[in-house]
């Protein structure tokens, strides 16, 4: 009797001893999990510096500085973007673990395609990111992690951002084009002196806004209009406050760029302001299936963007949605379409 109790104590010690065993090796593999995927930063404001070199070796580097964020040398940049990937620091999450058959693929993978991105907090780097290619659902990144104390996780694990079903990466890129102020305009309406428009082959739309003391005056190619709206030309000046163009260009070569500047623009803008002028060139993009332009007509033009000659030499594409307010005169002032040609009249918005 006895030795059959000693025998049970035995056991019990030994299932105990098991048991103590299992949990502590699954508490240190769940500790080491987490390092693996601890990519999150809880507090953004603490990020003073990124470093983002993309999967062919260009790098592009952002800088805060008295809150305020620029490239390495203090340029303007898109605070949009900067906000996207704040949030991406922020709200990122574990996706789950690769396949352990995939896990040294993916290895090998990201060995030698990723996108670094190298974080600094309060001035000291803290963390660096590796991703790889999308999850195999697309909702997600296969990453790697490195830290100064844990160095870099053995296995790349899926990430994702909370509440989004999408790919991380397209936040991170090191082309400094992409990342370029858009700003064209951020005018204030009294400080808008004169706002000129010239159309090529088409005098009729011709316009010049003037503000003389509170008093304006709308002179279509030289000659005041009949009437004029005050209240329109608040609202056509209120339009100037916030004007970007759609992205720098992308598509074309020198050659083509020089052959678009030496072309005729489709229309002449200029705002004189008390402290500046603005002068831009505005020329068509061809299409190869005829669209409606802002008349109505059928043209072989794209009616969706154009380019556009900034002050500085800069060709970028801009949108027409953001530009017709202002260039499209008659849309405020009215009294321009009795010059119009009789076929326009009818059909002008």
């Amino acid at each position: 009797m006895k030795k059959k109790g000693l025998v049970l104590i035995l056991f019990i010690v030994l299932l105990g001893a098991l048991t103590w065993w299992a949990l502590d090796l699954k508490g240190g593999q769940n500790a080491s999990d987490a390092r693996a995927f601890n990519f999150k930063i809880e507090d953004t404001t603490s990020v003073s510096k990124l470093i983002i070199t993309d999967a062919f070796g260009q790098q592009f580097t952002l800088v805060k500085k008295d809150n305020s964020w620029t490239d390495s040398k203090g340029g303007c940049v898109s605070k949009a973007n900067v906000s996207l990937i704040l949030e991406a620091l922020n709200k990122i999450e574990f996706k789950g673990y690769l396949p352990k058959k995939s896990e040294k693929k993916f290895t090998e993978l990201m060995s030698t395609s990723h996108i670094k991105v190298e974080i600094f907090q309060d001035g000291d780097w803290t963390k660096t990111w590796y991703l790889g290619p999308a999850t195999p659902d697309h909702y997600g990144q296969i990453m790697l992690l490195e830290t100064e104390a844990e160095g870099k996780s053995a296995n790349p694990v899926m990430m994702k951002i909370a509440g989004m079903h999408g790919l991380i990466d397209p936040r991170f890129f090191a082309d400094p084009r992409q990342w370029a102020c858009t700003e064209i305009m951020a005018l204030q309406m009294e400080d808008i002196i004169k706002v000129k428009a010239k159309f090529e082959g088409e005098s009729y739309r011709n316009f010049e806004l003037q503000n003389k003391g509170r008093r304006f005056q709308v002179t279509q190619n030289g000659k005041p209009l009949a009437y004029l709206d005050t209240t329109n030309v608040f609202r056509y000046l209120q339009g100037f406050q916030k004007i970007h163009y759609e992205q720098k260009n992308f598509s074309l070569s020198n050659k083509q760029v020089d052959s678009v500047k030496n072309s005729r623009p489709f229309c002449r803008f200029e705002v004189q302001t008390k402290y500046e002028r603005i002068a831009l060139k505005m020329f068509r993009i061809k299409s190869k299936e005829e669209q409606r332009n802002e008349f109505g007509q059928l043209v072989n033009m794209d009616m969706n963007s154009f380019w556009c000659l900034l002050p500085d030499g800069e060709l970028v594409r801009c949108q027409y949605f953001v530009f017709n307010p202002l260039i499209l005169g008659h849309v405020f002032f009215p009294a321009m379409e009795s010059l119009f040609p009789k076929d326009l009249q009818s059909i002008a918005p």
